[in-house]
């Protein structure tokens, strides 16, 4: 993977809504149509929350097949679903899709966090369990890590063999309550990482453009998407999640990068496919 960066597109997420950006995909045709043309735009992995039929968070295995169902006739992004759901959602409720769908990808959320004036809960037992289900069923976890003591724990984890690499981090920075992104802070964090592990660079509201030129400056991998940040630039609000992906592959080739294909990056974290 010398020379190519890898972009994920999280198209929709848990807590945006459509009153803060009427272009967000809520439902599944729409998630499909956002990933399509986030792929087409340089986008290699999609990362996925759903939606029910009132636009509200769901951990529904039955909307997630239906999304992916779509998604799989329109292009050949890899799909990684979340466990780590909405706020509130129990560890039951965030474990189903990938016991049902056997995902090549999913989140697996590295520690318990402030995030806003709600928190989301991750104890060791937790994260052992869900750790378990990933390897019994061969998915490929993004350690998603909001705080530098996640990534102790997720050590920990690999220290007693639930994970195995290739290892993929998500480094999580500027949700309001948890770490803010800053150089400083990525440099931190990225000594921290296994050997040889991956990393992509999530930017959290405006952070989310010098979070890209850190990833790059790191060595690492960029996300975006309506998730993260709804915004173009200060006060504009983005077309689409595909215009973020376009900005982001723009600036990684100026810096003399190539963009990874879908398939680029399931030879080099051994997906399943």
């Amino acid at each position: 993977m010398d020379g190519k960066i890898v972009i994920t597109c999280a198209c929709t997420g848990a807590e945006t809504t459509k009153a803060q950006n009427p272009a967000l995909p809520v439902t599944p045709e729409e998630i499909a149509d956002a990933a399509c043309e986030a792929w087409l735009a340089g986008a290699s992995i999609l990362h996925l929350h759903v939606r029910d039929e009132n636009g509200n968070p769901t951990q529904s295995p039955a909307v997630f097949r239906k999304a992916i169902g779509l998604i799989r006739r329109k292009c050949n992004i890899i799909v990684e679903i979340t466990t780590g759901g909405a706020v509130g959602d129990t560890a039951e409720e965030r474990l189903r899709p990938l016991i049902e769908i056997e995902p090549e990808m999913a989140s697996l959320d590295c520690g318990t966090v402030n995030f806003g004036n709600e928190y989301i809960t991750n104890t060791l037992p937790v994260m052992r369990r869900f750790a378990e289900e990933f390897r019994a069923r061969k998915v490929r976890p993004t350690l998603e890590c909001f705080d530098l003591g996640h990534i102790y724990a997720s050590r920990m984890l690999v220290k007693e063999g639930l994970l195995i690499p290739p290892y993929h981090y998500g480094l999580v920075m500027n949700v309001p309550g948890a770490v803010p992104y800053t150089a400083d802070n990525l440099e931190i964090f990225k000594r921290a990482l296994p050997e040889g592990a991956y990393f992509t660079v999530m930017g959290v509201g405006k952070s989310s453009l010098p979070a890209q030129y850190g990833a790059i400056a790191t060595n690492g991998w960029i996300r975006v998407g309506f998730e993260d940040n709804v915004y173009f630039s200060k006060g504009v609000l983005a077309k689409s999640n595909a215009e973020l992906v376009e900005r982001a592959a723009g600036i990684a080739r100026l810096s003399g990068l190539e963009i990874a294909t879908s398939d680029d990056v399931r030879s080099i974290l051994d997906l399943k496919g």
